[in-house]
């Protein structure tokens, strides 16, 4: 089994072009499923059934996992006995009549704009840290970046003079985000100084950097972003946060919803709507606050 998950790993990182991120989550989901296997002495796939399959998920649900990462083991496997099925190394796909549990679409959590200001406010730029922090922060809400796309930046892969950014997204897609005014003042004023102090003696070609010098982490940037939410009274963030805020903001200030799917990096126009509804409460509340006969 352990060979038939390696070429299908191989599949999705070759053919298909799956970040890194995802193949792991295919990885691990995977592996969970063949340990269930295991418990039930079966070590060859093509003796693998829609029972098998469904005591599985089962399992699953009874260890209390949500809707969401349900249906994302059985797309897992789903994907498996596909390719398994195309390379002729099982007879039959044993997912073929299981059906997704539903799922709700759950809203972004979005930030006010008195909010982003505060939150961006907290960093001490007189301090090499606090120059790096504010840069990144301002990076964040100002292009909607993934903090996975953000610790990949390096120096040359932004322009300061043509005000933009080269990033490299999921599925190792290349995309060009606008930056705005007063990040690139940031970015410019934390690489004439702060950077350097920070990289010391090291080589390290990030943008960002820790105060070792190395490249940061997702783990990183998250418990910063944290640390300045705690100093501005905000509750229940994460990085995803300022991506989320900076796609409805676009909205709210009348961007066309093509334009935030380029700048987002959506394959499908489908993920970039879930910010429309978004945008819609902010106007039904609008409405029936200010309307005299709402």
């Amino acid at each position: 089994m352990e060979k038939k998950l390696t070429s299908f790993l191989q599949y999705l990182l070759i053919e298909k072009g799956l970040a890194d991120n995802t193949i792991t989550s295919y990885r691990n989901d995977l592996e969970s499923f063949f340990v269930s296997l295991t418990k039930k002495s079966i070590c060859d796939l093509n003796k693998v059934t829609k029972k098998e399959v469904m005591e599985h998920l089962l399992e699953l649900q009874d260890k209390g996992i949500s809707s969401r990462s349900h249906a994302r083991h059985l797309v897992s496997i789903r994907q498996l006995f596909r390719f398994l099925l195309l390379e002729g190394l099982v007879n039959e796909d044993p997912t073929v009549n299981i059906s997704f549990p539903k799922t709700w679409q759950r809203m972004p959590n979005v930030l006010s704009y008195s909010q982003i200001d505060t939150l961006l406010s907290q960093p001490d730029t007189k301090t090499s840290l606090g120059a790096r922090d504010k840069a990144m922060l301002e990076l964040l809400y100002a292009t909607g970046l993934r903090v996975s796309e953000l610790i990949d930046l390096s120096p040359q892969s932004v322009n300061l003079e043509a005000g933009f950014l080269l990033c490299l997204g999921k599925g190792s897609k290349e995309r060009v985000v606008p930056i705005g005014t007063k990040a690139l003042e940031r970015i410019v004023n934390y690489c004439q100084g702060p950077r350097q102090t920070l990289l010391g003696a090291k080589g390290t070609n990030a943008l960002f950097v820790n105060c070792f010098g190395g490249k940061l982490t997702r783990q990183g940037v998250w418990k910063i972003l944290k640390g300045y939410a705690l100093k501005a009274g905000i509750e229940h963030i994460a990085p995803h946060t300022f991506r989320h805020s900076f796609a409805t903001h676009l909205l709210e200030n009348g961007a066309d919803l093509r334009s935030v799917q380029a700048m987002l990096g959506h394959a499908s126009i489908a993920t970039t709507q879930i910010y429309t509804h978004v945008t819609m409460d902010k106007i039904k509340e609008l409405y029936f606050k200010h309307h005299p006969r709402a």
